[in-house]
């Protein structure tokens, strides 16, 4: 993870306050953010936040979208309910999308990516057809979620990690371990 660098925060201009990181794992659906970030937050006890959970959970949402099956998310809304715990620290938000989230949220942005033949498999176990699919591969092969972290955060804490078996899952989560653990505040 030489692109997390030795030290704090990402973009929030030095003294958040917070005593632990907090982590953005993000990426196409099917890359594996709900298992990585459950072994990460157990490993390295923090806190586990999926958003998808949440909007269902707390009516975060505009409705339901019936071409891609899915809630419309009110990202307002999401945010509104993050914000205290984001500046407590100590969070793993696991999401499929990250241009919304206040960059000055996270110390380390995670790119999940698996590769194109692996994902279509876990999609179509998934039950995910048609255009779900299809914009889920697309997306996958175009790098869009690493296209979007580059945009939305400083270079230096925007990493991506390759996701296709439990041995990556396995190798990513002691990396972030580690990084966790040699995480300091800014100052």
């Amino acid at each position: 993870m030489e692109k997390s660098g030795g030290g704090g925060g990402g973009g929030d201009g030095g003294g958040s306050g917070r005593k632990k990181p907090n982590i953005l794992i993000t990426g196409t659906p099917g890359t594996g953010k709900t298992t990585t970030s459950s072994l990460l937050a157990d490993a390295a006890q923090l806190r586990h936040i999926n958003v998808g959970d949440l909007v269902k959970q707390k009516n975060l949402h505009d409705g339901w979208d019936e071409d891609l099956q899915c809630h419309v998310v009110d990202e307002d809304l999401v945010c509104d309910e993050l914000e205290d715990m984001m500046e407590e620290g100590g969070n793993i938000v696991d999401y499929h999308g990250c241009d919304f989230f206040p960059e000055r949220w996270f110390d380390c942005v995670v790119v999940l990516q698996t590769d194109n033949p692996i994902l279509y498999d876990r999609l179509s176990n998934r039950g995910y057809t048609g255009s779900k699919l299809s914009n889920n591969i697309e997306c996958e092969i175009f790098q869009v979620l690493l296209e979007e972290a580059k945009a939305s955060y400083p270079d230096n804490i925007v990493v991506a990690l390759q996701s296709d078996s439990i041995e990556d899952m396995s190798k990513n989560v002691e990396t972030l371990v580690d990084w966790v653990r040699r995480w300091s505040p800014a100052s």
